[in-house]
Formats: C-alpha cells, sequence, structure tokens
C-alpha cells in the first residue's frame, strides 16, 4: 500500500482550492460576463494568463512574492511565525493563482448563455440586481457550477510544477500525489509510482466522463 498522507494532503489541497476559487471567481466571472468596456479583453487575457505560462515561471515569482524579506511574506511571518513559502498555505495560494481560469472561465461562459433578454425582463419587474443573478442566472447556469468545480478539484488535484516551486517536498505539509510520484520515479520505485499514478489517471477519466455525462442529460436551454 502506497503512503497515504500525499493522497490525503492532494485532496485536501484540492477541496480548500476549489472552495477558494468558488469565492473569488464566481464574482469575477460574472463581471466580466455583462461587462462591456474595452478593458474587459485583458481582465479576461491576465486571468487566462495561468493556461499558457509555464508554473515554473509563475512559480519563480510566486517564490520572490513569499520571500520572508518582501511585505508579503514578511507580514505572513509576523502575524504566523512562519514563512509562507515551503508552506501548504503557500500552495494553497499557488493553487488558487494557476487554478484560476479553471473556475473563471466555465462559469464565465455559463453566465453568458443565460439570454440578455431573460435578464432584462426581471429587471423590468423591478428585481434587483442580486435577485436576478440567484433566481435566474445561478439556476440557469448549474452545468457551468458542475464542470468549474470539479475542473478546478481535478487540475489542482494533479498540480506538479507549481508545487514543487513554492512548496518544496516536505511530507505531511507540501508532498502531495504528483510529487510523490516523481520521487518514487526518481528513486526507481515503479511498483509506488504505478500505483498512485494509476489512481490520478482513473479518477481524471472519471472526472471528464461525469462532466461529459451531465452535459449530455442536461442539455442548455435558455433564452
Amino acid at each position: 500500500m502506497p503512503d497515504l498522507s500525499p493522497i490525503l494532503l492532494s485532496l485536501k489541497l484540492a477541496l480548500l482550492t476549489s472552495f477558494v476559487l468558488l469565492v473569488i471567481g464566481l464574482p469575477i466571472a460574472y463581471a466580466l460576463s455583462i461587462w462591456k468596456s474595452k478593458a474587459k479583453i485583458f481582465v479576461e487575457s491576465l486571468v487566462s494568463l495561468p493556461i499558457i505560462l509555464p508554473p515554473t515561471v509563475i512559480g519563480f515569482y510566486l517564490l520572490i512574492l513569499f520571500n520572508p524579506t518582501s511585505p508579503i511574506g514578511s507580514f505572513w511571518i509576523n502575524i504566523t511565525g512562519e514563512s509562507l513559502s515551503f508552506s501548504f498555505f503557500g500552495i494553497v495560494l499557488a493553487s488558487v493563482i494557476y487554478s484560476l481560469p479553471f473556475m473563471v472561465q466555465p462559469l464565465q461562459s455559463a453566465f453568458e448563455n443565460v439570454g440578455f433578454e431573460i435578464r432584462e425582463a426581471a429587471a423590468s419587474l423591478r428585481a434587483s440586481p442580486l435577485d436576478v443573478f440567484i433566481k435566474i442566472v445561478a439556476p440557469l447556469s448549474k452545468r457551468g457550477f458542475l464542470t468549474a468545480s470539479i475542473l478546478t478539484f481535478a487540475h489542482t488535484l494533479g498540480e506538479f510544477g507549481i508545487i514543487l516551486m513554492v512548496g518544496g517536498n516536505i511530507p505531511g505539509r507540501t508532498k502531495v500525489m504528483s510529487i510523490a510520484i516523481y520521487e518514487h520515479v526518481e528513486t526507481l520505485d515503479y511498483n509506488q509510482a504505478h500505483i498512485l499514478s494509476g489512481m490520478l489517471l482513473v479518477f481524471s477519466f472519471c472526472v471528464l466522463f461525469l462532466i461529459y455525462t451531465f452535459n449530455r442529460r442536461h442539455p442548455l436551454n435558455v433564452g
């Protein structure tokens, strides 16, 4: 049996990152879905940057940002007594940044698919913007919520480069499944590497199967 601590730590990281990104990404996605400014393209490009930017580049700049001599790193040490880099909270922040587009883009697409006429009709009946979102937009965007949450969770579970850069390989703190696989391969322990890799492979397939099945059974139908 493989060491369960990297698996549990990966699940903890993925769950926490998904929750934080749902809280942060939801208002960003909704704002982008209704924003008409020319600056929208700049913000969308900024949000999508982690998709094409190498994780080592993001990790490098985060290491500088989390450095104990930097304002953020110094502030964190003052309130917690621990360094932000090579810590669990550090890899949570790194994962939030790296997985941001996987939460925002599906939500934004789902919100944009809700017809403008529906929102306008609700507004004409004196529904507040919050009521329009809670009672109309959100229920019609359930596919987007599911897709965004599952993709974010799965993407975080498989992160490697940025975790290694920001968190290193500290058992019980930053050693997640992908890092454990890399370590097993380095030590030629292919049996353990096969077990962990197989788990991620099966999980990734199940995630995609679940998303496609749900989307087929609940086709988008909005005005």
